[in-house]
């Protein structure tokens, strides 16, 4: 079995590379690392992981369920930053579609949804268990 360490970054399609950086840099909190120089790939940190913003066309699938069949993408706050992100999040016009506290399952904690420009659902979470952690 391969003993894997963590994540070392996960891709997110965008179709408007300038716009999306943007957004997820000065509204979602994640820092810029760097541009391929054809501006394909966008490298920003989230915490430690590295976001890829991979440039497709218009549009973005989004699927056409709310969460779309679960697809999305969770960034983790500490609880209290949770609700400075909400409000944060609001005063920049982004809706909050969903909000939930989830308890006695595997990944618990309060969370709420909201989509990046092209419509990709975005989980912020104040993690407060986790069945992954042994220690």
């Amino acid at each position: 079995m391969i003993e894997l360490k963590g994540v070392a970054h996960f891709s997110i399609p965008v179709s408007d590379v300038d716009k999306s950086t943007k957004f997820y840099t000065e509204v979602v909190g994640c820092k810029f690392l760097a541009q391929s120089p054809n501006q394909k790939i966008t490298f920003l940190d989230a915490g430690g992981v590295c976001v890829l913003l991979i440039k497709r066309p218009a549009p973005i699938h989004k699927g056409d369920a709310e969460m779309s069949d679960g697809v999305h993408h969770a960034f983790m706050v500490d609880a209290g930053a949770y609700q400075a992100a909400m409000d944060s999040l609001r005063s920049k016009g982004v809706d909050i579609f969903f909000e939930e506290d989830r308890r006695g399952g595997t990944i618990d904690g309060p969370r709420f949804y909201f989509r990046d420009p092209d419509g990709t659902p975005l989980e912020i979470i104040n993690r407060t268990h986790y069945a992954g952690h042994t220690a």
